[in-house]
C-alpha cells in the first residue's frame, strides 16, 4: 500500500513538473518569438498601465501576437514587468523580450524639432503646437507671458532664441524647449560679443541681434553674410540709413500681400529703415549663429550698397552709380527670364 502511494506521489509530482515545464516553455516561447514589423514603430506606456494592459497594447499594434501565459511573466521573470511610462520606438524582428527589456530601461525615443533661421516667433509657435508627443502649455500665454516664463528680460522674443534641430522625449514642455533655444542663444552672445571686431558700429548686444536678423533675411548665401554686414556697418558708421526692405516688411505687419510698393518705402513705421536712422528697435527674425557671428565680425570693404543678381546671390556696389547699374542690370535679368 505504501508502495503505491509513493508512485503516485512521485507520478503527481512528475505532472507538476511536467505542467510547469509546458508553462515556462510556452512563456519563454513567448517572449523569444520576433515582431514582424516593416519598419520602426512608436509603442507608448500611459501612466497607470498594468503589464497585462502593456502586453495587450503590444499585441494590439501587431508588435506580439495573443499569448495565454503573458500573464505568468511577472513571475517567471519580474524584472521584465518593471516598465517605465513613456513612448518608445520599436525596432522590427526584436523579440518580445528585447522589446519589454526596452521599455524597463526606459530609453525613450527622442524626436527633434527643427526651429528654422529667418522666421519670426510666431512661426515657431505653429511649428511648436504641431510637434507630436510636447505637451503643450503656451496655448493660453501672450508672448510676453512666455518670455518671463523661459527668463527673457523682453516683452518680444523675436531674435532671442537660437534656431536649431532639438531633440525632446515624451512629455517634454513647448517652454522647456523654447527655454533651451533661449539660453543657447544667450550662451553664445556671451562668447562672442567679447571677441567682436573694433570697427563694428553695435553698442550692445541686442543691437547684435538686430542686424543679425536684417543680415538672415537678406541672404540665403553662406558667404556672402560678411559682405552684407559689412555694408550695413558701413552705412552706419558714416551715418546713411539702412533702407533694407525686410524692416519694411516686417513693420508692414498684415499689410503685407507680397509685395512692397513706393508709398510703403515712404510710410513711417518704427522698422522701415528708408524712414529712420540706424537699426529698427527689434530683430525682425530669428537669426542663425552664423548671421549672429556675421554681424560681430563684418568683412572689411568699401561697399555700401547691395542687389540681387538674378542668380541667388547679390552685386555689392562702392557707389550709388555702380549700384543703379547693378539694378539695371538685374532688371534685364529678369525680363530675360520671363
Amino acid at each position: 500500500m505504501l508502495k503505491k502511494l509513493f508512485i503516485a506521489a512521485i507520478l503527481g509530482l512528475v505532472a507538476v513538473a511536467a505542467a510547469a515545464g509546458y508553462v515556462y516553455q510556452q512563456a519563454t516561447g513567448y517572449l523569444d518569438q520576433t515582431n514582424q514589423l516593416s519598419e520602426p514603430s512608436l509603442f507608448e506606456v500611459k501612466r497607470g498601465m498594468s503589464f497585462a494592459a502593456v502586453t495587450a497594447a503590444l499585441q494590439a499594434q501587431g508588435i506580439a501576437t495573443n499569448n495565454p501565459w503573458t500573464r505568468l511573466i511577472p513571475k517567471l521573470d519580474p524584472k521584465l514587468a518593471k516598465i517605465k511610462v513613456g513612448v518608445y520606438q520599436i525596432a522590427p524582428k526584436l523579440t518580445v523580450r528585447q522589446v519589454l527589456e526596452v521599455l524597463v530601461a526606459g530609453k525613450e525615443h527622442q524626436f527633434s524639432i527643427t526651429l528654422i533661421e529667418g522666421e519670426r516667433f510666431t512661426d515657431w509657435r505653429k511649428r511648436l503646437e504641431a510637434a507630436p508627443y510636447l505637451k503643450q502649455t503656451m496655448a493660453e500665454m501672450s508672448e510676453a507671458e512666455i518670455a518671463t516664463a523661459i527668463g527673457a528680460d523682453r516683452t518680444k522674443l523675436e531674435g532671442l532664441l537660437l534656431p536649431e534641430t532639438y531633440n525632446y522625449a515624451h512629455g517634454s514642455t513647448d517652454i522647456a524647449l523654447l527655454k533651451r533655444a533661449y539660453d543657447d542663444m544667450q550662451a553664445l552672445m556671451v562668447a562672442s560679443w567679447p571677441k567682436r571686431a573694433k570697427a563694428s558700429e553695435l553698442d550692445t548686444p541686442y543691437e547684435a541681434l538686430i542686424l543679425a536678423s536684417i543680415i538672415e533675411k537678406e541672404t540665403a548665401v553662406a558667404n556672402e553674410r560678411g559682405k552684407v554686414a559689412s555694408v550695413f556697418n558701413n552705412r552706419l558708421i558714416k551715418g546713411m540709413r539702412l533702407q533694407t526692405d525686410p524692416t519694411v516688411i516686417y513693420g508692414m505687419g498684415d499689410k503685407y500681400d507680397g509685395n512692397i510698393r513706393r508709398k510703403d518705402l515712404r510710410t513711417p513705421t518704427p522698422y522701415n529703415t528708408y524712414v529712420i536712422y540706424g537699426l529698427p528697435p527689434t530683430p525682425i527674425a530669428m537669426a542663425s549663429k552664423e548671421s549672429v557671428l556675421a554681424a560681430l565680425n563684418p568683412d572689411k570693404t568699401p561697399y555700401y550698397y547691395f542687389v540681387a543678381d538674378g542668380t541667388g546671390g547679390h552685386k555689392f556696389s562702392r557707389t550709388l552709380r555702380e549700384h543703379n547699374r547693378a539694378v539695371q542690370a538685374y532688371l534685364r535679368t529678369l525680363r530675360q527670364n520671363k
